[in-house]
């Protein structure tokens, strides 16, 4: 009678420790599909340091394709990018209105279209820090190495400041 009770007391546990289990294993795929994380960089006021924001983006949506998921995401990280941190955080930020006219992603090299307001950054050090933003934003995304820039429509060789080269694909190394 003692050995019957014993074997179901083991058995009772036994399915227990699956069923737990199983439960952990379902909660953790099903967590891990159900947001992605980004991270938006900004650069500090002294140009040197970034600062990183991690936001929140939607899952891949049903039939939507690798493809198509990695340009949303490229999308949704460069629109953070250009409207900047909360007004509370002191950033390096893009001027006023500069938004994105395009994306494309070919190969492991994004290109962003920006909006002329893009153009109207002056200065070195804000030339450089809202698009080492940029750069850094876009190369922690899987894949991206390296971002082409152009402004509305136009492959530019520098800004009007002429302090930072736009001519080749921007890369983290370049800062």
């Amino acid at each position: 009678m003692q050995s019957v009770r014993s074997q179901r007391i083991f058995f009772l546990i036994a399915v227990l420790i699956v069923a737990g289990l199983i439960a952990w294993w379902w909660q953790s795929q099903r967590s891990s599909t159900m947001t992605n994380r980004i991270t938006v960089y900004y650069t500090k006021l002294d140009g040197k340091s970034e600062i990183p924001w991690t936001v929140s983006m939607r899952p891949p949506a049903p039939g939507e394709s690798s493809a198509e998921h990695l340009h949303n995401t490229v999308l949704y990280a460069a629109t953070q990018v250009l409207a900047g941190p909360p007004a509370t955080t002191a950033a390096i930020r893009f001027p006023p209105g500069t938004h994105v006219l395009s994306a494309n992603v070919t190969g492991s090299t994004v290109t962003l279209d920006l909006s002329g307001e893009a153009a109207r950054q002056s200065g070195d050090l804000a030339e450089n820090g809202a698009f080492k933003s940029l750069v850094w934003t876009m190369t922690a995304l899987p894949g991206i190495n390296a971002v082409a820039v152009r402004v509305a429509g136009q492959q530019l060789t520098t800004l009007p400041g002429g302090h930072l080269e736009l001519d080749e694909p921007l890369r983290r190394s370049d800062w």
